[in-house]
């Protein structure tokens, strides 16, 4: 595995555990930041192990394409990259609710990490191969 790649699975384990204490303390907002950049970094770094280059996007969707142009599948569902794509934004700026029709609340957060979850778990399988 390459250094860099190893650098941003670091910060990508890094934020998904950020994302289970927010959680455990009622921080719905800040926990879902957390959860999208931990599958922005993971995505990241399986480009980064396997591609030529790197665009500079949050787009998750984006991310996803990029890897499969580079012959690396991942187990991330289009409707789980559009919800985390629906994080990115509102979670940061106080524009609104986090999501089109609901309030952060503790479920939501939940399926977000679960998702973070499987994206690490492929990130590491990808990059140690």
């Amino acid at each position: 595995m390459k250094n860099e790649t190893r650098i941003w699975l670091k910060y990508a384990a890094e934020n998904l555990e950020a994302a289970k204490i927010l959680l455990d303390s009622c921080l719905y907002n800040p926990c879902l930041q957390n959860v999208q950049q931990a599958v922005e970094k993971a995505l990241k770094a399986m480009l980064v192990e396997t591609a030529s280059h790197i665009r500079k996007t949050h787009d998750i969707l984006e991310i996803k394409k990029l890897l499969l142009e580079n012959g690396v599948k991942i187990d991330l569902l289009d409707d789980e990259c559009d919800f985390l794509n629906s994080i990115y934004i509102p979670s940061k700026y106080p524009l609104g609710s986090i999501l089109a029709d609901y309030e952060p609340d503790e479920k939501i957060c939940r399926t977000g990490i679960e998702i973070a979850e499987k994206a690490m778990q492929h990130a590491y399988l990808t990059c140690n191969k």
